[in-house]
């Protein structure tokens, strides 16, 4: 089923559409009226007038050519979507931009207040999408060209056939002109509650930048970033710049900011929010045959850990962790149980991160969640995450009813970007292993296959605010790439943050033990003594930072610096110098301080003075590689439990119900159109839900967008529809 507003439901006509000739119109009607205008801003204004009647006129033909091939790669004929038409829809939303842009001038060009230097950079920025847009579409002409295996459906492949690499359609796509998508325009083709969103995303990204790297001096990275608010188009500079040379510590750290205390005052509350730290022992299941196994401990790259592991409930059940002690009656045990791994590209972020919308979903759905913390890449690099997922996986199936208040009768996987793609290489581990499998999966934007592979929704890079080409490379190269630095130190720093709605506890074998000690004493029933584990009296009750190995990765901690740093330059009332403290120092009465010399102080929550070598990093312009050539020098393994597309016929057919959700301008939407049509072959139950509107990762800004809100009910409902087969 799919929930396309109108962007795809319409043919494609063979005269020109009505948005085209309402531009078409408004810009002649402009150029005769300026024609007289010799100023400056006059002729530019007519010159990208004319410039966007030029490039409506080379568009046209070649929207009209990809036109009528685009519906050759859809799922289905309900769910019109593929890499194809979303360059479609692109170029239909820039047209109606650019319509509202010089129809707001042209209604304005007799006020008293009208000025040309307003309005021409604005028709100017039109003027340089339009041409960036028509680029791409050259380009997708060259995709389909490389487009000749026909699948079992009768309907061609949107993965090229072997021969044409990836680093050959890169080395032509640097051509398209990036920085017209993060400027003046950024946002123009998601929903109108997204787009002021966006921009302050943006501008978040390239300040941040400004604070994490130290090149250049203080005061000029700090007018940079009061320059970025004012300037879109250094903005869009510093942006596709980043993008290009930040190396992947950058992303972690940006990424890591949604985690922050501010952010997460805006979560729902929860009855229970309990962290559990599963040991890393040998687990023992039974097998479908009537056997039994051991799953493999996670051990590649950083050794043996304990497993983090979130538990959220709307509800307090018998055997929850958390519940007890708790006054108030107690639920019986849910039949359900939801496991869930969440997104970041493999390099960032936690359960934490998206308790926004979990919680939520915790409560319209009345289930307990179990969120995986697996370990991050670089430092822990493919296949560690999958390892614990696995782990996790199983670990939840052996405790479910004396931990989780759940009989786990159904057990639903659910994950989004990332964690989707973890949960369907654990499902394909479950078959491998012969042992109970999910009884269906929910998989929200996921790439299918981890691969440097030209697509056409993956050329969307180039034009997406929250996951722009260079951050995809990045995370793809530190977490399945061959070169990828294995490293087995341990987290040095960092301390993961505790809400003030959950509590942690290490539950081992032991604590199996004490949950049979019922407080009605020997006499109760079995069902009296399945009592529930209180998060304070558990036999390893102890706090995050006290659990050997399971320190929350730098980055994070770095990323609450740069916060805390952010939000005190720009706070309304600090415009004065902050409290001049050093390390190791004090402050006298005269504000002077004393200690040590080579301390740093600070001013608007810029550090002042000597700083470690560790502190110190530069952005890298004039040694990076180009994307291209970074891409030669790696190698990715086809390996189907990192890539599920990849995966057998005979596995793949027997996986459990799947539901798929992506979105029209995502970047990974060619992988989740190809594995639906790939599983549809194979007589697997499975529906695709494409949704307009909206970026990648929008299930993280349901608090700031009525659309995205609406997005994330339509997961809760397929979710629902799995836990109801």
């Amino acid at each position: 089923m799919s929930t396309l507003g109108n962007d795809f439901d319409r043919p494609f006509e063979d005269f020109e559409p009505l948005q085209w000739g309402s531009l078409r119109e408004v810009c002649c009607a402009s150029v005769e009226y300026f024609a007289s205008h010799q100023d400056d801003n006059g002729v530019r204004i007519k010159a990208a007038l004319l410039a966007i009647l030029d490039h409506l006129d080379q568009l046209q033909p070649l929207y009209r050519e990809i036109a009528k091939f685009a519906p050759d790669f859809d799922f289905d004929e309900d769910t019109p979507a593929n890499g194809y038409r979303s360059f479609l829809s692109l170029v239909d939303k820039c047209i109606l931009h650019s319509g509202q842009v010089c129809r707001q001038m042209f209604c304005h060009k007799n006020s008293m207040l009208f000025r040309k230097s307003h309005h021409v950079k604005k028709i100017e920025a039109c003027s340089q999408l339009l041409a960036s847009l028509y680029t791409c579409l050259q380009q997708l002409k060259t995709l389909y060209s490389w487009s000749t295996e026909v699948m079992g459906d009768g309907k061609l492949s949107l993965f090229p056939v072997e021969g044409h690499s990836a680093q050959e359609f890169l080395a032509q796509a640097e051509n398209i002109n990036q920085y017209c998508f993060y400027g003046r325009c950024l946002g123009f083709q998601f929903c109108d509650s997204l787009k002021d969103v966006l921009k302050a995303l943006s501008f978040c990204m390239a300040s941040f930048s400004e604070m994490y790297y130290n090149n250049g001096t203080l005061l000029g990275r700090c007018a940079n970033s009061v320059k970025y608010l004012l300037d879109p188009e250094a903005r869009a500079r510093r942006i596709v710049n980043i993008s290009q040379h930040a190396d992947i510590s950058f992303c972690q750290a940006f990424w890591f900011l949604n985690e922050s205390d501010i952010l997460s005052m805006m979560n729902p509350s929860s009855a229970i929010n309990q962290i559990i730290s599963i040991p890393p022992e040998e687990l023992i299941l039974p097998t479908l045959d009537g056997g039994t196994v051991s799953i493999p401990i996670p051990n590649s790259h950083i050794g043996k850990k304990p497993i983090h592991v979130r538990l959220l409930s709307s509800k307090r059940r018998i055997g929850m962790v958390g519940s007890g002690g708790i006054s108030g009656e107690l639920l019986g045990l849910c039949d359900e149980l939801i496991i869930h791994s969440h997104g970041g590209g493999f390099v960032s972020q936690t359960s934490r991160s998206h308790e926004m919308y979990l919680r939520k979903w915790a409560t319209t759905l009345g289930v307990p969640i179990l969120s995986i913390d697996y370990s991050l890449a670089p430092e822990a690099p493919y296949p560690r995450a999958l390892e614990e997922v696995l782990y996790a996986y199983a670990w939840a199936l052996k405790h479910a009813s004396t931990l989780l208040g759940s009989t786990a009768k159904k057990v639903i996987l659910v994950g989004d970007s990332a964690g989707a793609n973890l949960n369907l290489g654990a499902t394909l581990k479950c078959l491998q292993l012969n042992i109970r499998r999910p009884d269906g999966i929910f998989v929200a934007y996921a790439p299918m296959l981890i691969e440097f592979i030209a697509s056409p929704s993956r050329l969307l890079c180039l034009t997406d605010p929250l996951l722009p080409f260079g951050f995809m490379l990045r995370c793809l190269k530190a977490y399945a790439a061959s070169d990828s630095k294995k490293s087995s130190r341990e987290h040095e720093n960092g301390e993961c943050a505790k809400s003030d709605t959950e509590s942690f506890a290490e539950v081992s074998e032991s604590d199996l033990i004490a949950l049979a000690l019922s407080p009605n004493g020997d006499g109760a029933n079995d069902a009296e003594k399945l009592v529930s584990l209180p998060s304070d009296s558990t036999l390893n009750s102890v706090s995050l930072t006290e659990v050997d190995g399971t320190e929350c990765p730098k980055a994070q901690a770095e990323s609450q610096e740069f916060m805390s740093r952010f939000l005190n330059m720009y706070k309304k009332s600090g415009l004065g110098l902050s409290s001049p403290l050093a390390k190791n120092g004090s402050v006298s009465r005269d504000g002077n301080i004393s200690g040590e010399s080579d301390k740093s102080w600070s001013l608007f929550g810029w550090s002042f003075g000597r700083r470690s070598s560790k502190e110190i990093r530069e952005l890298d312009t004039e040694n990076a590689k180009s994307p291209s050539e970074e891409i030669t020098l790696l190698t990715i393994p086809r390996d189907p439990f990192l890539s599920p597309y990849l995966a057998s016929d005979n596995m793949l057919a027997h996986m459990p119900p799947i539901k798929l959700l992506t979105v029209q301008l995502d970047p990974c939407l060619d992988d989740c159109v190809m594995f639906a049509r790939k599983l549809r072959l194979l007589g697997n139950r499975v529906t695709l839900d494409v949704l307009p509107g909206l970026p990648h990762g929008f299930l993280n800004l349901l608090r700031v967008s009525k659309e995205a809100a609406e997005g994330a009910d339509i997961c809760a409902r397929r979710i629902k529809e799995l836990l109801e087969l």
